[in-house]
């Protein structure tokens, strides 16, 4: 209980920390550029134009709404962190039979003891499997106080007020959507969240079995860095299932962010999938430095977007 509690605290503390660079790391995947670009230069000192950064799309919120405004949504996503921490633990308590028919289906039962030892194919999958549940099981119940964050973040775009807090907005989802409008964009989110650990942790697991020599000085720091690295190279592989996800949560809710001109009503997460596709768009908000003008795109001031 007390660790569940200092994790609890900690991820508290990283949230509030972090919530301004993800608010504004939404509105630019919700297509919402309210600066137009600047000249710039590139690593190699030539002239190229650039997209305002996270520091000047901060400044211009902190203009409009004040210092407070880079912190809409934090309530939702405090509520998220908190629940989602609580349900993690609790499952990953669970003896490893409760998960048997997944633990079946992925590692065969009739492997000896000894395969199993720690650091073995075997007890990875295993420790992955069980990994996966506890997450896929959080983010299933924490999922529609991620809809209300990232609802209360893209409402910035047409200056609207409808979702205000959280019980209002639970409200007014209810309403007007019914039970499934807390889990818009759940399936993309899901669906990336998974392959996202299994790619890191399986080749994690192949370097540290078969580039890493044990007999080598610091063994230990080198398959922590391994660790972090594959944890980055799988969140950037699966990164679009983030963005479809964040676009469905928002997408037709009666939100200016969520409907032409930054986007049309998509009838599923597929459809918006392969709009992104062909517009070239699968990596917006990606990065929030060195932004870079994109391709064949003209910057619509009126609208504050591109085309």
């Amino acid at each position: 209980m007390a660790d569940t509690c200092a994790q609890v605290l900690l991820g508290t503390g990283l949230t509030v920390l972090s919530h301004p660079i993800l608010y504004i790391k939404v509105l630019v995947q919700a297509g919402h550029e309210p600066l137009p670009p600047t000249l710039g230069r590139n690593l190699f000192g030539r002239p190229v134009y650039q997209l305002p950064g996270v520091f000047a799309y901060a400044k211009h919120i902190v203009k409009i709404d004040g210092k407070a405004g880079l912190f809409a949504g934090l309530a939702p996503r405090l509520c998220a962190g908190t629940v989602g921490t609580l349900v993690h633990s609790r499952v990953l308590e669970v003896k490893p039979d409760a998960v048997g028919v997944l633990r079946r289906w992925l590692v065969d039962e009739s492997v000896s003891a000894c395969q199993k030892e720690e650091g073995s194919l075997a007890h990875v999958v295993n420790e992955t499997t069980r990994e996966m549940v506890a997450r896929s099981c959080a983010t299933i119940v924490t999922h529609p106080f991620h809809v209300i964050t990232l609802r209360c973040m893209v409402q910035f775009i047409g200056r609207e007020t409808k979702y205000c807090g959280v019980f209002d907005s639970v409200v007014t989802i209810y309403k007007e959507e019914g039970i499934l409008g807390f889990f818009a964009g759940l399936i993309p989110r899901l669906l990336g969240d998974v392959l996202s650990l299994w790619i890191c942790n399986m080749l994690a697991h192949f370097i540290n079995t078969y580039a890493i020599d044990d007999s080598m000085s610091h063994t230990g720091e080198i398959k922590n860095c391994s660790q972090a690295l594959t944890g980055f190279f799988a969140s950037m592989l699966t990164y679009p299932f983030v963005l479809v996800s964040n676009l469905m949560a928002v997408n037709d809710c009666g939100l200016a962010g969520g409907l032409p001109p930054y986007a049309p009503a998509y009838p599923t997460w597929v459809d918006c999938w392969r709009h992104l596709s062909r517009e070239g768009n699968m990596s917006r908000g990606n990065s929030l430095f060195f932004r870079k003008l994109p391709a064949g795109k003209t910057y619509i001031i009126d609208q504050k977007r591109f085309f």
